[in-house]
């Protein structure tokens, strides 16, 4: 198994680590090292998005579940109403 095959099971944090440590290696490695560092940065920023993507939707989903404060606008106007009732 590749270094590239195990990007998608590595954690946050090992991925993280891997990124940095192939992109010093894109600059500093020897030609064959740099053409290894190229594949396993392309796929560590395309394991990265994913992941990014599928967090926003996580925080999307909460927020949207989230019960709404009412803004100081409606606090106002319902006052407002509550009064011209009275």
């Amino acid at each position: 198994m590749t270094i590239v095959e195990k990007v998608p099971t590595m954690s946050d944090e090992h991925l993280a680590n891997l990124l940095v440590n192939a992109r010093r290696m894109q600059t500093s490695g020897t030609a064959p090292q740099q053409a290894v560092a190229n594949e396993v940065v392309a796929a560590a920023e395309a394991e990265t998005a994913i992941r990014r993507a599928a967090h926003l939707q996580v925080l999307a989903a909460k927020r949207a579940a989230a019960p709404k404060k009412p803004t100081k606008k409606a606090l106002a106007a319902a006052e407002k109403a509550s009064a011209a009732a009275a």
